[in-house]
């Protein structure tokens, strides 16, 4: 490809963007539930232990090389739909609103599956030491974890991007508000913080939403719940942890004396 100096400034751009919404969504969520309400939502920590300083910095450290690596495919994205290889489109009004919309919730569901597969995959022994183990080294994660990868999972991650964009038709702007939802997900399911309400495991949402409890008992764990935004692929392929249902209600049905 012939890097134009336009690239560049795409490039600066999109990692600017990237970065900032990490740190407006992932410090909104740390001065919340880590600082003006630590005492008061202590009883919906999922693991009661705090995690230490260095850690928190670990985190941080390891999440601002990949915005690095997501602002360089967000780039190479942007680069390639200028140059009409994907199914990007420019103006809304060629797709209308609903389809607008629509390409928004069908990317969810795309991302929903390209996460649980790769995140299985990166969990393979091959695989996982190179990949998979820095996310892993947060088994008790804050907000700040969100992000921290490995370089070779921050592409992996990154990759919905252009598979979004070749797959449908999607206008830029429809992909960013994406992003919001992806991060806001991301980042509650980081927080190591139960914010679901106690109903939720026994309806049929429960069967379908993800909460942070399955994702922090990942982390935990180090096997199962694989999922992202759903918890339907590991319902279908058995790989919920068997004591998730139990534990969100042991962490739901803490008082605040607790």
């Amino acid at each position: 490809m012939n890097i134009t100096h336009g690239f560049f400034e795409i490039l600066t751009a999109v990692s600017v963007m990237t970065a900032l919404r990490y740190l407006i969504f992932c410090g909104i969520a740390w001065l919340l539930v880590y600082v003006l309400f630590r005492r008061r939502w202590a009883h919906r920590k999922i693991i009661p232990r705090f995690p230490s300083s260095p850690e928190v910095r670990r985190e941080m450290k390891d999440s601002a090389i990949s915005l690095l690596l997501f602002g360089l495919v967000g780039a190479l994205t942007i680069e390639a739909a200028r140059r009409g290889w994907t199914q990007a489109y420019w103006r809304v009004d060629e797709r209308g609103m609903a389809w607008f919309f629509g390409s928004i919730g069908l990317t969810i569901l795309l991302h929903d599956t390209w996460f649980y597969w790769t995140h299985r995959l990166l969990h393979h022994p091959r695989l996982f030491r190179h990949t998979h183990l820095t996310h892993h080294r947060s088994t008790n994660p804050t907000p700040w974890a969100a992000f921290a990868f490995s370089p070779a999972e921050a592409v992996v991650q990154a990759s919905i991007f252009p598979l979004a964009m070749v797959v449908m038709p999607m206008h830029l702007y429809a992909f960013g508000l994406f992003m919001v939802w992806q991060m806001t997900f991301n980042v509650i399911g980081h927080t190591g913080y139960e914010f679901h309400p106690k109903w939720l495991m026994k309806s049929r949402l429960g069967r379908v939403l993800n909460t942070p409890t399955n994702h922090i008992m990942h982390h935990e764990k180090m096997r199962g719940n694989y999922g992202l935004y759903f918890n339907v692929w590991d319902r279908v392929m058995g790989t919920n942890h068997r004591d998730y249902e139990s534990r969100f209600e042991e962490v739901m049905n803490r008082g605040p004396q607790d």
